[in-house]
């Protein structure tokens, strides 16, 4: 599982529980910039690629199913590209696929997820006061009414593991300075991006997509899909960025990937 912008072990092992659960084993890395790394001469989108070919190889591992979230598309789908005989499936969810900008933020934004100050307040807001965390959070990863976000928060909290990974993800924003030289890289090599030459991947793929998601907006997941032969793309109606964790159809949608992973060996 390659994790997002900001991310690293800790955020993909909440994110991969299912996956565990569903009777596989994870594979968790770093990307190069973020805690436990080192960035230097690992920039660009196909060195990190490269990487996760290398990870694989040094493992001993001939193929592996391969999940992307976020910031972690285009260094995946480079890999589903250049090392095709890695790579037995592909899922992509909520994934970078082309040239991105991320979005705006607002001054209290900044405050908090770029501050040692704001940070500590996450960090405390997180461990006392959950409940508002987890509405802030999701609030933040997609374009929700009151009401909507508000049943959305409710579904997070009844459920230990969607709790986990929201509240986990707080918590990787409150560690900006530990993961600012991976997020630095990943936007300046994002916008930089003109082709990930999704159309050379041969591997079956599967993208999801939250239709309310405003971090990585839908036309990422619609274009990936729609470039990638034969992939198939499933919309989570009204879903934010972390909708395949934290969604009304969030079980359904997860056991239609532990499927998908299962399908090349069966």
């Amino acid at each position: 599982m390659v994790h997002g912008s900001p991310g690293g072990i800790d955020s993909t092992l909440a994110m991969g529980r299912f996956i565990v659960e569903g009777g596989f084993e994870l594979i968790a890395p770093a990307r190069p910039g973020y805690p436990g790394t080192n960035l230097k001469g690992r920039e660009s989108i196909d060195q990190q690629a490269d990487l996760h070919a290398a990870l694989l190889e040094a493992l001993g591992i001939s193929q592996a199913g391969l999940i992307t979230w976020s910031g972690g598309g285009p260094s995946g789908y480079r890999l589903a590209a250049r090392h095709p005989g890695l790579v037995s499936s592909l899922v992509g969810f909520a994934s970078v696929s082309k040239a991105y900008q991320p979005p705006k933020e607002s001054l209290d934004e900044r405050l908090v997820e770029n501050t040692s100050a704001g940070n500590w307040l996450l960090r405390q807001l997180a461990v006392h006061a959950p409940r508002s965390t987890v509405s802030s959070t999701l609030g933040a990863e997609g374009d929700l009414g009151h009401k909507e976000l508000k049943a959305l928060v409710d579904e997070a909290m009844d459920h230990e593991n969607q709790k986990e990974v929201v509240l986990t993800m707080a918590l990787v924003v409150a560690d900006h300075a530990n993961r600012e030289a991976g997020l630095k890289n990943d936007m300046a090599r994002f916008g930089e991006i003109e082709s990930l030459e999704l159309e050379s991947i041969g591997v079956p793929s599967l993208i999801i997509h939250g239709t309310a998601d405003v971090d990585v907006t839908p036309d990422h997941g619609e274009y990936a899909a729609e470039t990638i032969p034969g992939a198939e793309l499933i919309r989570m109606d009204r879903g934010t960025h972390l909708s395949l964790f934290v969604h009304p159809d969030a079980g359904e949608v997860q056991g239609r990937v532990l499927e998908h992973f299962r399908a090349p060996f069966t």
